[in-house]
């Protein structure tokens, strides 16, 4: 029997936990990771906040898989665009889609198409250096919104609040960080509907927001309310347990102690309801309705309105997954239609209908929820259907050019500047570079670790080996003929946005 060519499409955590447990399946199997962007990881680079505390943890365990070197990386190539689907059915036994979700999830209140209403994930790739966005961001604003009480919600509102000179230990780009500088904001203000039961925040992430220096965080000790089904929450989650107890410690402070030049307000029990808009067509407000718990954890409009005056609004309320040219996609849900990870053609089809060799996992799977543990176990769940089909001798390429040397050779011929493992490791080295030549920072904040490069065009002739140093390491969205954000989404809320 030969060996089965399985590509797996997109280099985040779900693509890469998927190629690992391929790997170890007992299969002799070749697999190629594809990735649009020249540089892997996914959101872990492009949607988790540089400051977050645990990114460095999720990259050490994701570079020793792909360190190994029997799961090959081929970047800067894109699904529908480079190569398509049938391409790819031509070359490889099976197909494995891990593309994640990249937009946001829609907010439908009044006013959500004002022009400083932006979605979170357009803002968390701006400053995490995505190279499909824009270099600028309007940050005029004293007084913010934030909407959602998830761990995006809390990365927006920590970079919103946080001075800049406290983001320059991280990975931050240099274009962000010129950005953040002259941030005028003063409060930054987080609302969720429900109570303190049902947030989604996760502990760590909490209780760090506390340590952010010269920023406070105000919670009002109204906004604590607990029915049956908030009890049973907590009894069941010991997680959940923590995080009220946090929430609870920020309600007690003394409002003496208060004194720092920024604060974060994170409101309870108020469901945005419209978004206000001044004479001329900019946000001056957010206006929302108080909530209460219904007894099962639920809550219901109370009518009791309260106008928040804000200067801009960010959405933090989900992501929403993308389609890929050449499969189908269920446009209600955000994903494409599977049955355990087994992509069937319409969302009511059933697994006797499934496509042969195409399979999906992580959020373009079941959607945009659970931490880096659901991921592990949904690839589990997918990669254990492709190992059953492989042994029943259903997956089988199209054509019998099969594999990664044949890939390569379509790329070279299409004049695709792809990337690759060892060009990572050069990036890598090469933005670790651009951090240590910055040596300590001042008042004992540490050192630069790294400083993103954000250029695709320089990212890619960095890991290509390129004789020629770049010398514009930001540069500028759509170049190398990719198309920008604002082109790619009508959804598309950032700067550059069409009217």
């Amino acid at each position: 029997m030969t060996a089965l060519n399985v590509a797996v499409i997109g280099a985040g955590p779900a693509g890469i936990y998927a190629s690992d447990i391929l790997s170890k399946s007992g299969l002799d199997v070749n697999i190629d990771l594809f990735e649009r962007l020249p540089a892997p990881y996914g959101l872990v680079r492009y949607g988790v906040a540089p400051d977050h505390p645990r990114i460095k943890q999720i990259i050490v365990a994701l570079y020793k898989i792909l360190q190994r070197g029997d799961i090959r990386l081929l970047g800067n190539v894109e699904i529908g665009r480079d190569v398509t689907i049938d391409d790819l059915r031509e070359h490889y036994d099976a197909v494995i889609i891990a593309t994640g979700a990249d937009r946001d999830a829609p907010l439908n209140i009044p006013g959500v198409d004002l022009p400083e209403s932006y979605g979170a994930a357009d803002f968390v790739s701006w400053y995490d250096g995505n190279p499909d966005y824009p270099r600028t961001w309007p940050l005029e604003a004293k007084k913010i919104a934030v909407v959602g009480v998830g761990n995006v919600a809390l990365d927006v509102a920590r970079v919103l609040a946080k001075h800049a000179e406290d983001m320059m230990v991280t990975e931050v780009p240099e274009n962000v960080a010129e950005g953040l500088k002259n941030n005028p904001v003063t409060d930054v203000h987080v609302f969720g509907r429900r109570g303190p039961a049902q947030v989604k925040f996760t502990p760590l992430e909490l209780r760090e927001l506390g340590k952010v220096p010269d920023v406070d965080i105000i919670v009002s000790e109204e906004d604590f309310d607990f029915d049956e089904g908030s009890e049973q929450a907590l009894r069941e989650s010991n997680q959940q347990r923590q995080v009220v107890k946090t929430l609870t410690n920020y309600a007690m402070a003394d409002e003496d102690e208060h004194t720092a030049s920024r604060r974060i307000h994170i409101h309870l029990f108020q469901s945005p309801a419209e978004i206000v808009a001044d004479d001329q067509g900019h946000v001056k407000a957010i206006r929302t309705e108080r909530t209460e718990l219904t007894g099962d954890g639920n809550v219901r409009g109370t009518g009791v309105i309260t106008t928040w005056p804000v200067q801009a609004v960010y959405r933090a309320v989900g992501y929403y997954s993308s389609p890929i040219p050449g499969l189908p996609f269920d446009t209600a849900r955000g994903v494409v239609p599977n049955v355990e990870g087994r992509v069937v053609p319409t969302p009511e089809a059933g697994e006797d209908e499934a496509l042969t060799g195409i399979y999906a996992t992580g959020w373009i799977k079941r959607g945009p929820v659970g931490l880096i543990g659901s991921t592990k176990s949904d690839a589990q769940q997918t990669i254990s259907h492709l190992v059953e089909d492989a042994n029943a001798g259903r997956l089988h390429a199209s054509s019998n050019a099969v594999g990664h040397e044949a890939m390569v050779n379509l790329l070279n011929e299409r004049g695709v500047e792809f990337t690759t493992w060892e060009g990572w490791e050069l990036l890598d080295e090469y933005e670790r570079a651009l951090g240590s030549e910055y040596g300590e920072l001042p008042e004992g904040r540490g050192v630069r670790e790294r400083v993103k490069v954000v250029s695709r065009r320089a990212m890619t002739d960095i890991s290509r080996g390129s004789d020629s140093k770049p010398t514009d390491l930001i540069g500028q969205m759509g170049e190398m003929g990719v198309p920008s954000a604002p082109e790619r989404f009508d959804d598309y809320t950032g700067p550059g946005r069409s009217k």
